[in-house]
């Protein structure tokens, strides 16, 4: 594999990374740039390049897990908390066990988007990873962030993670399935549906992120599993530059977008959908 196909590689790798956490659908992203200039299917096929969208993804978990790794020593029953931790680890007023996020309630928030996913796997893949059904999903969800942001109570009820109740996350976890179209956004849907259900921002995406890493492994698991016949060693390489690319670029745009969720909001982020769908689609189908 030469040079320009892993510096292929490496851009997709820093479009997911910088795209992941942020409610402008990473996998969106993804499929613009590589329909309209890399065309990875040319080299990969088509179900090795939809596979390697969804496993890049793994590099952003792992930053995931990086930066959440006490809450999931906690949530896994791996060491206890005398204080509560924030998403970077940092202590934080004391916080009982009872009082904190149960691994329970991620499951719960998991189990909705999960199932459908299973169930409509390859109808996803076969039909909906097209730069015209992203652009549908930029502009509907990005319509949906806006209404969440003009909706939300000024001064929510739950400022933290710890403070999510079990019908909360099956909430959340209902609005998810809305990311399984891609270019919708996994954050995008969660983070809005958490703050019209009376969450700050910041606890929403922390949800989010926490929620993020069984469901992704899930995916790129079960993507692997499936397309495993049309893989081949000269792949690999592909494949290892696009998850370290991600990596690092997930974990520099992660504590940015996490510091800075709660005053930007999500009406910003809905106007660069709104813009990026209008764009592309001259430059596109123009």
């Amino acid at each position: 594999m030469d040079f320009v196909t892993i510096l292929k590689a490496i851009i997709l790798g820093i479009v997911e990374g910088l795209t992941e956490f942020a409610p402008v659908s990473s996998t969106g992203h993804m499929v613009i740039v590589d329909d309209m200039w890399l065309q990875s299917e040319e080299f990969l096929t088509k179900y090795v390049a939809n596979t390697f969208k969804v496993v890049i993804q793994l590099g952003s978990i792992l930053a995931v897990v990086i930066i959440f790794k006490n809450r999931f020593i906690d949530l896994l029953g791996l060491g206890r908390f005398r204080k509560g931790t924030t998403a970077s680890g940092a202590a934080q007023d004391q916080v009982p066990a009872e009082g904190r996020l149960k691994l329970a309630q991620v499951i719960v928030g998991l189990i909705p988007a999960a199932v459908l996913g299973l169930l409509f796997e390859d109808y996803i893949d076969d039909h909906l990873f097209s730069t015209a059904t992203v652009l549908i999903g930029l502009v509907i969800g990005a319509i949906f962030m806006i209404i969440a942001d003009k909706v939300a109570p000024k001064q929510p009820k739950v400022q933290s993670v710890d403070q999510i109740t079990y019908k909360q996350a099956l909430s959340i976890g209902l609005i998810q399935c809305l990311s399984l179209w891609p270019g919708f956004s996994r954050s995008g849907s969660t983070i809005s549906g958490g703050v019209i259900l009376g969450m700050s921002h910041r606890a929403a995406a922390d949800f989010t992120f926490i929620m993020a890493v069984p469901i992704m492994f899930g995916a790129s698991l079960l993507s692997l599993i499936k397309n495993w016949q049309y893989f081949t060693l000269d792949a690999l390489p592909f494949f290892i530059a696009g998850f370290i690319s991600a990596f690092v670029f997930a974990l520099i745009s992660m504590k940015f977008f996490l510091k800075m969720i709660n005053r930007i909001k999500l009406v910003p982020f809905a106007i660069y959908r709104i813009v990026l769908a209008a764009v592309v689609y001259v430059v596109f189908f123009l």
